[in-house]
């Protein structure tokens, strides 16, 4: 086959490339949270307006090229034009407006999906900690005891405040259905705060690349009704696995394509002496930590002490 023989055959190839990825999901543009509902809002908001100045550029290019070929004698000839203030006037105007109103869409939209900032509901948030390791994710559930690998459940329609650090290198915490992501870094607590509008399994996956393991490091995100969550919850509890310092040494080491574990316990106050062990470490400041709104098992909140650790 040449391109000499098959021009426009070889001219569809694009379009059956596209065709091809008509099977990939797009996650972001169908979320399952509310804060995925506004972020995926505010990137279409955002494309539009670019696109104002796009299209008729691209529409401009090929009507010029048109009109001024070679063979159209008719054009208009005038090698010694150079100034229009017409055309100075649209073409620095419509770009400047444009910038205008993305800069105030994105300053405001940014600042009310601020990821630390706690979500208005009625209903009890769920606080789940989570642990960026090589190449896993240790989830652990402060409030009821338990503690999971590679697997979270929690309701739908309830908040999750999500309180992330590492015990290895910088990593990413991302649910792509539920909007939203955040550094996992040693030494330092970060948050984030989604929800799930619906009964709904996502996939969780690591955001940042850390190593051999990286293209394995996913999880499941598991939206449900209460009920169903409070039965998960007893059958994590009867798990016979129980995640002591011994089993935390050997699941901090390296490892791959991890499968799902559940941990009927842990030991006391583990986020918090995960993040307290590299504290010094880091560059600037030791992190400060106020230790009586740590591990939240009664419900308190974690956050102030996180916070101004990781901005230090």
């Amino acid at each position: 086959m040449t391109k000499k023989r098959y021009p426009r055959l070889l001219g569809l190839l694009p379009l059956f490339g596209m065709l091809l990825l008509g099977g990939c999901k797009w996650t972001l543009l169908d979320p399952v949270g509310q804060v995925g509902v506004e972020e995926r809002n505010l990137i279409i908001t955002a494309t539009l307006l670019m696109l104002l100045v796009v299209v008729p550029v691209i529409i401009m290019t090929l009507v010029f090229a048109w009109k001024y070929r070679a063979s159209n004698t008719s054009a208009t000839y005038t090698p010694k034009w150079s100034h229009s203030t017409k055309i100075e006037v649209v073409i620095w105007t419509v770009p400047i407006l444009i910038i205008i109103a993305l800069g105030v869409i994105t300053y405001k939209s940014t600042h009310a999906l601020d990821p630390y900032r706690p979500l208005e509901s009625d209903v009890k948030p769920i606080t789940i900690e989570v642990v960026a390791m090589d190449w896993k994710w240790l989830f652990i559930y402060p409030e009821q005891g338990i503690a999971t690998v590679n697997k979270i459940v929690f309701p739908a329609n309830t908040p999750v405040n999500f309180r992330i650090t590492s015990d290895t290198v910088m990593n990413s915490f991302f649910i792509p259905g539920l909007g939203g992501q955040i550094y996992a870094m040693a030494g330092m607590q970060t948050k984030l705060h989604l929800i799930a509008n619906r009964n709904a399994e996502m996939e969780g996956i690591s955001a940042n690349y850390s190593g051999a393991g990286f293209t394995g490091m996913k999880f499941k995100a598991i939206a449900t009704s209460q009920a169903e969550f409070d039965a998960w919850v007893s059958e994590v509890k009867a798990s016979p696995k129980q995640l002591e310092q011994a089993e935390y040494e050997a699941l901090s080491k390296p490892s791959q394509n991890n499968p799902v574990e559940l941990f009927s316990s842990y030991t006391p106050n583990l986020f918090q002496k995960i993040v307290d062990k590299y504290e010094g470490m880091t560059p600037g400041k030791p992190v400060k930590h106020e230790k009586k709104e740590v591990a939240g098992i009664d419900g308190v909140d974690t956050s102030s002490h996180s916070a101004a650790g990781a901005e230090e």
